[in-house]
């Protein structure tokens, strides 16, 4: 923070949506003229254009933040998105028509890389490196005009040739093929580092405890793991269903700087209760995840009495040494169920 750079900050909102110096509000003291941005059913707004070289260092968003508004991330020209998610989604609020945690409390979210204030205001600060270009849109994909408020942040300046771009993709199965792992991430070229994921779990029939599935990465065309986690409550750094196994009989929320279990939805009390939804976080940034040529990785969505057809909803995050285009195509928004 003390170190002088040559930088120039750049910010794009509805205040300043060319993201210029001198490119804000014409208002006077305590006037407001443009805090929110309007989307028409099925309209797409660029959001953030800028030329590189640069980063992106921070994203805040308010106002409809559900996941029929679709967040797509350009770079350097590309006509592809190397991001593309639902918005809460890429936040991991994958259940985003829920306003109330098991706890009566708003669903939130509190690590180093993401954050999630009361009342859902979403707050991204991975680092995103740019060369040529950066493009940031947000589609509509509802019936129904929409409200964006939003704050897009970061410098134009040298970055280092060791830079990769960031990516981010969704995924869905509702529910997953039982007796079949699911696949978190898949046919990504190296080099690069996985950087984490978001789940979503929600359960179907009976919760006798969903966690026991494991987490296995292939790195760089592996036939089997390199690094295979033993349960699903084991790779989001907990132990013992969360605490269910054991003592308490029931499941505790927890949010740390690089993982968490930062919600629950659904009676908490009960040790078997129906339809419970869980959201969890894993930034690998201490424990760094690298491949050379490729990568790919699985959960096992498996309990006590063998394997089970959850619906898991995940975001995978990765760094890639050039833009590229995502794995997996989005659904249409009639197939994205977040209640």
């Amino acid at each position: 923070m003390y170190q002088m750079k040559k930088r120039q900050t750049f910010g794009f909102s509805a205040e300043n949506p060319t993201g210029t110096r001198n490119g804000g509000t014409r208002g006077g003291d305590c006037e407001k003229l443009n805090a929110f941005r309007v989307f028409k059913p099925g309209e797409t707004v660029t959001l953030c254009d800028v030329e590189g070289p640069g980063m992106i260092t921070h994203m805040w968003f308010t106002g409809y933040i559900g996941h029929s508004f679709i967040i797509r991330m350009y770079w350097d020209g590309a006509k592809y998105p190397s991001v593309e998610a639902p918005l809460s989604s890429f936040f991991a609020m994958a259940y985003d028509e829920n306003w109330e945690d098991s706890e009566g409390r708003y669903p939130t979210l509190n690590s180093a890389l993401m954050l999630v204030a009361p009342g859902r205001g979403y707050n991204s600060y991975f680092e995103m490196p740019f060369g040529k270009h950066c493009r940031i849109t947000m589609e509509n994909r509802s019936g129904e005009e929409k409200t964006l408020y939003y704050m897009i942040s970061g410098w134009k300046g040298e970055i280092s040739a060791e830079s990769g771009y960031f990516h981010a993709v969704y995924r869905q199965e509702h529910p997953v093929q039982r007796g079949r792992s699911y696949v978190v991430l898949d046919q990504v070229q190296g080099p690069g580092r996985f950087i984490g994921m978001s789940l979503a779990a929600g359960m179907n029939g009976h919760n006798t405890c969903w966690v026991e599935g494991e987490a296995k990465m292939y790195l760089d065309g592996e036939e089997y793991p390199s690094m295979n986690y033993t349960g699903t409550e084991d790779y989001f750094c907990g132990a013992y269903a969360f605490g269910n196994d054991i003592e308490l009989h029931r499941y505790q929320p927890f949010q740390g700087l690089y993982v968490g279990m930062h919600a629950i939805l659904g009676d908490t009390k009960a040790m078997y209760n129906h339809q419970k939804r869980f959201m969890l976080y894993r930034w690998h940034v201490k424990d760094e995840i690298w491949f050379e040529k490729s990568f790919r990785m699985v959960m096992d969505n498996l309990g006590w009495t063998g394997p089970r057809y959850d619906d898991y909803t995940t975001v995978a995050y990765w760094y890639g040494e050039k833009p590229a285009p995502l794995p997996f195509a989005l659904p249409e928004d009639s197939e994205l169920i977040m209640r």
